[in-house]
């Protein structure tokens, strides 16, 4: 079983967010991220599936979401070069013995602080999986009071795109 990051290109229109999920569903496969936007063409939505199988499921996930009507396009990124970025948003305490270890380990992982109140601060993380997992693991688990990630997005690298 393999991660794959799978780029699809919908139509922008109400229900298509609902068929595709339902699709992964009722098959039985499972979606680990699923982001979903409109690109620059504002009749077009861009989602990032975050999914694992055998590379006979991967294929068989594709020719699915190809049949839905509302895909124009799918790509499975994960067979070239790629980018893939998350983001985490974590709220931790930091009373006044703490403030400095905080700011030093978010310096540490090209965070930044943007938040802070009296007992708190919020840092802001951007990165792969594995960077928000190390960051996470790295603190005192005991400081850690909220965690909200938004799950993967990806683009390939250099002249690859997805248009239609």
């Amino acid at each position: 079983m393999t991660r794959h990051i799978i780029s699809v290109l919908v139509e922008n229109e109400a229900g298509a967010l609902s068929r595709i999920a339902g699709l992964f569903s009722a098959r039985g496969y499972n979606i680990e991220s699923l982001t979903v936007a409109p690109t620059e063409d504002a009749s077009l939505s861009r989602m990032t599936v975050v999914t694992s199988g055998s590379e006979d499921v991967i294929e068989q996930i594709t020719k699915q979401l190809n049949k839905l009507v509302d895909v124009v396009k799918v790509v499975d990124l994960s067979e070239a070069e790629h980018i893939e970025r998350e983001l985490m948003l974590i709220k931790v305490r930091a009373g006044q013995k703490d403030r400095e270890d905080m700011k030093r380990m978010a310096d540490i992982f090209r965070g930044r602080i943007i938040d802070v109140s009296d007992n708190t601060y919020t840092i802001e993380l951007t990165g792969d999986g594995r960077k928000l997992d190390a960051f996470i693991q790295a603190l005192d688990q005991a400081a850690i009071i909220e965690t909200v990630r938004t799950g993967t997005s990806g683009i390939g690298r250099g002249n690859r795109v997805l248009r239609i």
